[in-house]
Parts: structure tokens; C-alpha cells; sequence
């Protein structure tokens, strides 16, 4: 019985401060990694769609859409960690091949569902 006590107050104990600056580190990385991903994808929807979508920015910065690819706050991290390393050049880059390829799949699965295939067709239904 009190093995059990020692393992619930190691539990509640705080975190070494080496593990805790670390923690803390992957959380800042990630703050900017999601500012830098928000960024891209509201230029991007812009550019490509010509309209504001929320719906789809959200689609594409959302913690379930990230888990896609891994752990969110490791996702973004990775995004703010490229940020520092080459600015918005290089985040935008890591973005582009970590996590457009399945947000790419995904939309197309979202609109065949929805039976409008012809809108990822560069040239097609577009006026």
C-alpha cells in the first residue's frame, strides 16, 4: 500500500526544471509554429480561392487535422523550429511537404463526398 502512496506523489510532484524548460521550449516553438502555419494558410486560401473560407483555415490548422501527421504541438514546433531556422521562406517549405500532401487528400476525399470532384481540377468549373 504505500509502494502505491509513492507512486501517487511522485506523480504529483513537479517536473524536474530540465524537463520543464524543455516542455517549455517545444510549447514556445509550437505558439510560433501555429502563427506561421495560420499565416501560410490564410495566403494560401487567398491566393488559390480568392475568397476569405474559414471553414477550410480551420480544416487545416485544426489539432485533429494535425494528428493526422503526428502530435500537434510537435507538428507545430517542427513549424516554429523551420521558422527559426529560415524565417517564413523555410516554415512555409516544412508546411508544404509535412502537411499539404494530406490536407490535399483530404479536401479531395471532402469533395468527391460532396460530389464536386470538378473543383480540384485546375481549369475546370472555374470562371
Amino acid at each position: 500500500m504505500r509502494r502505491g502512496l509513492g507512486v501517487a506523489r511522485a506523480a504529483m510532484e513537479p517536473a524536474p526544471p530540465a524537463a520543464k524548460r524543455r516542455a517549455d521550449v517545444v510549447r514556445e516553438q509550437a505558439w510560433i509554429g501555429d502563427a506561421a502555419l495560420a499565416l501560410y494558410v490564410r495566403l494560401k486560401i487567398l491566393g488559390e480561392d480568392g475568397r476569405l473560407d474559414g471553414a477550410k483555415a480551420v480544416r487545416m490548422t485544426s489539432n485533429g487535422f494535425l494528428a493526422g501527421v503526428g502530435e500537434p504541438t510537435a507538428i507545430e514546433a517542427e513549424i516554429g523550429r523551420a521558422y527559426s531556422a529560415g524565417g517564413l521562406d523555410e516554415a512555409f517549405r516544412h508546411i508544404e511537404q509535412r502537411l499539404l500532401p494530406l490536407f490535399e487528400k483530404q479536401e479531395e476525399k471532402r469533395l468527391r463526398r460532396a460530389g464536386r470532384p470538378h473543383l480540384l481540377t485546375p481549369g475546370v468549373g472555374v470562371s
